[in-house]
């Protein structure tokens, strides 16, 4: 079968399959579809937009929609839990399962989406995400820190990872030995690797970046010495411990940056040109040989979005000074 399926569905192994939900560029969004003896799950589902390549795996796959069990939101960013609830729509059986910071924004997507307007404005968000459908109440279902679930008898187990965001949850599959990390795990794109290795960065998405919250969640799933990631931002990838210290290095310096510039004249854009000269200085030591005005072109967004969540997380510190 798998010689046949589209080419953004990509078999991984163990019945998960990685799905690239053509959000902003190939290869940067990924929703994964974990099937278990003829039952199945979504982790992360991308956009609205996303919503026909969703259920044309489950076609590709030959899983009937009422056999889809999870829809699993790691968070409520837009990029991850978006398209979900036009999912569940489509999903008879489905139970959503969501860190309970998130249900609310789920069941009732107002605020999520005005809160996403502010950053990105009208026309973005008409562009590149659609629409948010809410959700019914009893239909989803809150997950707490060490809950395990079961998909046709296989463990899907729950931790509580804040520092992106606080209502992110962490999945952990024993039949891979493999997380689904959302953001937690920072970002991998397939244009940086190097001789198969893999290069990593974190991301600080406003409004709730936490460093120190999230260096204690990259421990914690680093702790159970997995196997293999699986990023949404994007793909599997492998040799997890050197790409933890990697990310927690540069998280580190990332915060040694707002500390030095959390006062600064024009730090929004002191910011972004300091991020980005550390993430081409790591990118040339990691071996990538692209000139830094391409790694700052495809790291665009990025940067742009990290800044703007450093800025958050300084304001949010001077406010408790303060207090």
């Amino acid at each position: 079968m798998t010689a046949t399926l589209p080419a953004w569905i990509e078999p991984l192994g163990h019945g998960i399959h990685a799905i690239d939900t053509g959000f902003h560029r190939a290869r940067f969004d990924a929703a994964y579809l974990i099937v278990e003896r003829g039952r199945a799950a979504f982790v992360d589902t991308g956009t609205h937009f996303a919503l026909p390549r969703l259920l044309g795996a489950l076609d590709a796959l030959g899983i009937a929609r009422d056999a889809v069990d999870y829809v699993i939101p790691t968070h409520v960013h837009l990029d991850h839990a978006g398209g979900a609830g036009s999912l569940m729509r489509a999903l008879p059986r489905a139970t959503m399962l969501v860190h309970p910071r998130g249900a609310r924004h789920m069941i009732d997507p107002s605020a999520l989406w005005a809160g996403a307007t502010a950053v990105y404005g009208a026309d973005e968000m008409a562009r590149s995400y659609g629409e948010v459908v809410p959700v019914p109440a009893e239909r989803v279902r809150t997950t707490d820190d060490g809950m395990t679930v079961e998909l046709a008898g296989r463990p899907l187990a729950f931790i509580d990872t804040p520092g992106h965001a606080r209502h992110h949850h962490c999945v952990w599959d024993e039949a891979s030995r493999g997380w689904f990390t959302g953001d937690t795990f920072g970002l991998s794109y397939r244009e940086f690797d190097v001789d198969g290795r893999a290069w990593i960065l974190p991301t600080s998405t406003p409004v709730q970046f936490e460093p120190d919250a999230l260096e204690h969640s990259i421990g914690r799933l680093l702790a159970r010495a997995p196997a293999c990631m699986y990023l949404t931002h994007y793909g599997r990838v492998d040799d997890v411990q050197r790409l933890g210290a990697l990310e927690l290095g540069l998280l580190r310096e990332m915060v040694a940056i707002g500390q030095r510039l959390r006062d600064a004249d024009d730090r929004h854009a002191r910011l972004k040109a300091a991020l980005a000269a550390l993430y081409v200085n790591s990118l040339h030591d990691h071996g990538c040989r692209r000139p830094a005005t391409e790694i700052e072109a495809l790291l665009a967004m990025d940067i742009e979005l990290n800044a703007q969540g450093m800025a958050a997380w300084l304001d949010r510190d001077r406010r408790k000074e303060r207090a």
